[in-house]
C-alpha cells in the first residue's frame, strides 16, 4: 500500500469552497491540480463556470481547464483518458495528483471505468427531446425505467441530459447502459484503487441553507462580473446552440433563454425571473451532487461549519484536510 502513488480527490457541491481548499493545499503539499469539472474545460466560459481567476491559476495551475471549444462536446470517456494521462505525468515528476471538482460522473469514470457506448445519434436524441417537450421528462424517465430500471433508479426524473443519453443508448444498440457497464467491468484491467493510494475528501457546509446562501451570492456576483455579456458573446458564434452540453450548463442555459426572449426567439420573462431560475438550477445541481456524495464509499467529510453552525476559519478546514491526507505517509 505505501509503495503505491498517492492520489487525492477533492469533491463537493457547487459553491462549497473546493477551489479555495485546493489552492491552500498546494501551499503545503507537493500537489499538482487537475480540474474535474465538465464546464471548466470550455474556453470563453469563465464567469458562469466560476473558473479560477488568473491570480489563482498563477498560484495553483489547474490542468484540464480551457481545453475545448464550447461547440465541441466533451465526454466522461475523454476526461478519463485525459485525467489518466495527467495523473501519470504528475506521478512521474514525483508529485501528487490532486483532482478537484464537482462533476461526480468524471470521478466515477476514473474509479470504475466506462463501458464502450454507441456514438451520439442526433435523430434519436431529437425524438426523445420531442417526447419530453410533449409529455415532460418524468415521462421519459418512465420509458427508461421500463427497459433499464437500474439506470433509471440512478437518474433523477428531471435530469434531462443523462435521461436522454441512457434511453438513446438503448434505442441505438438494443442494450442498456447497465448491461454495457457490466460487460465492461468483467473485462476491465486493474482498478484505479488497486494502482493508487487514494484519499477522497468532500467539502461542504453542514447546513443546506448556508450552501443555498452561498449559491445565491455567487450567482449575483457572476451577474455583476458580466455573465450576461459573456453569454451574449457566445451567442455570436453560429456554431453554438442550446442543445450543446456547454450551453446547457447551469447558469448559461437560463441566461441564454432570457436573451432568446429579449430577442423575440422564445418565451419572454424578466431579468428577475432569470436570476431566480439560475439560482434554482444551481441549487438543484448541488442537491444532485450531494446525493452522489452521500453514497460515495471511503469518503472523508470536511465541514465548513462547526457543530454549532458557525463558519470555520480556512486554516481549520485546511488542517482537517491535511490530517485526513496524513502528511507523515507522504
Amino acid at each position: 500500500m505505501e509503495n503505491k502513488p498517492l492520489v487525492i480527490f477533492l469533491m463537493g457541491p457547487t459553491a462549497a469552497g473546493k477551489t479555495d481548499l485546493a489552492v491552500a493545499l498546494r501551499q503545503h503539499l507537493p500537489v499538482e491540480l487537475i480540474s474535474v469539472d465538465s464546464t471548466l474545460v470550455y474556453r470563453g466560459m469563465d464567469i458562469g463556470t466560476a473558473k479560477p481567476s488568473p491570480a489563482e491559476l498563477a498560484q495553483a495551475p489547474h490542468r484540464l481547464i480551457d481545453i475545448r471549444d464550447p461547440a465541441e462536446p466533451y465526454s466522461a470517456a475523454e476526461f478519463q483518458q485525459d485525467a489518466e494521462r495527467e495523473i501519470a505525468d504528475i506521478v512521474a515528476a514525483g508529485r501528487i495528483p490532486l483532482l478537484v471538482g464537482g462533476t461526480m460522473l468524471y470521478f466515477k469514470a476514473l474509479l470504475d471505468g466506462l463501458a464502450a457506448m454507441p456514438p451520439a445519434d442526433p435523430d434519436l436524441r431529437a425524438q426523445i427531446e420531442k417526447d419530453a417537450a410533449e409529455h415532460g421528462w418524468p415521462y421519459v424517465h418512465q420509458q427508461l425505467a421500463a427497459v433499464d430500471p437500474v439506470s433509471a433508479a440512478e437518474i433523477h426524473p428531471n435530469h434531462s441530459q443523462r435521461l436522454s443519453r441512457a434511453l438513446e443508448v438503448y434505442r441505438a444498440s438494443g442494450r442498456t447502459m447497465t448491461e454495457l457497464r457490466q460487460a465492461q467491468q468483467q473485462n476491465a484491467g486493474p482498478a484505479f484503487r488497486e494502482r493508487f493510494r487514494l484519499v477522497q475528501l468532500a467539502v461542504a457546509p453542514r447546513d443546506r441553507k448556508v450552501l443555498h446562501g452561498r449559491i445565491a451570492q455567487r450567482f449575483h456576483k457572476m451577474l455583476e462580473q458580466g455573465l450576461v455579456a459573456e453569454v451574449e458573446a457566445l451567442r455570436q458564434c453560429d456554431q453554438l446552440h442550446p442543445a450543446l452540453p456547454a450551453i446547457r450548463a447551469v447558469g448559461y442555459r437560463q441566461v441564454w433563454d432570457y436573451l432568446d426572449g429579449q430577442a423575440g426567439l422564445g418565451p419572454v420573462f424578466s431579468e428577475t425571473e432569470m436570476v431566480e431560475r439560475g439560482i434554482a438550477a444551481s441549487r438543484q445541481l448541488a442537491k444532485r451532487q450531494l446525493t452522489w456524495l452521500r453514497g460515495w464509499p471511503e469518503l472523508k467529510w470536511i465541514y465548513t461549519q462547526s457543530a454549532s453552525g458557525d463558519l470555520r476559519p480556512g486554516q481549520e478546514i485546511l488542517r482537517d484536510a491535511l490530517n485526513f491526507i496524513d502528511t507523515e505517509t507522504i
